[in-house]
């Protein structure tokens, strides 16, 4: 599978959509499909969709279309998904909790190590089958485990604190839910800044603005 030296985001930011996709046509029995089917399907550009998949390779043929489980496992390559990489998370609150509750760290791509909290009442428990530990032991459990991400879902006037932590242990990437802006502090971290706030405020602006239709 080639690759071209230089992805954009925005192709990036498109594939997990596209193996989401994928996996619900796989779910429903459909063997192949043609770029412009699957175009209709997602409320896309077929010439997008070609354009996309070239970036890393052939993919499909002409007149024939692409096999729909081969794509979506090429994807999920693509996407390193099978890598599990290990990870943690830090605050066991409603959102870190729900994060582990309901998303499947294994299917995306990691390994949950461990999760930390401050709280007596969670340290100790499980979410998950996964350990609730006290955070004063994340430094020595990251020098001695070597989690490669960690997702943050403390509150922002502990989350440098925090960042600061996890970096000296060597932790490069970041699934950061606070609006601590650690790429700012660390240039060479890998940051996924999710923002449930401006999410919201984003659909309102859309719904506002009807007449503005948002691309893929």
């Amino acid at each position: 599978m080639a690759k071209r030296e230089k992805i954009s985001m925005s192709v990036i930011r498109r594939l997990p959509r596209y193996y989401r996709f994928l996996g619900l046509l796989e779910s429903h029995g459909i063997v192949r499909i043609s770029s412009k089917d699957l175009a209709a399907r997602m409320g896309v550009n077929a010439s997008q969709i070609r354009q996309d998949f070239n970036c890393f390779g052939e993919f499909g043929q002409q007149g024939y279309g692409y096999m729909v489980s081969r794509l979506r496992e090429t994807t999920g390559e693509i996407l390193g998904l099978h890598n599990a990489y290990k990870a943690v998370v830090v605050g066991a609150g409603n959102l870190g909790r729900a994060i582990t509750s309901h998303i499947s760290f294994e299917r995306h791509g990691f390994f949950l190590a461990g999760i930390f909290d401050n709280s007596p009442q969670k340290i100790g428990t499980f979410i998950h089958d996964v350990p609730v530990f006290d955070v004063a032991e994340l430094e020595a459990f990251c020098k001695r485990e070597k989690p490669v991400m960690a997702a943050i879902c403390v509150p922002l006037s502990a989350a440098g604190r925090i960042a600061d932590t996890l970096y000296s242990c060597g932790v490069r990437s970041f699934w950061n839910f606070t609006h601590y802006d650690i790429a700012m502090e660390y240039s060479d971290a890998i940051v996924e800044n999710v923002h449930l706030n401006d999410s919201l405020m984003t659909l309102c602006y859309r719904i506002s603005n009807p007449e503005q239709k948002a691309s893929l």
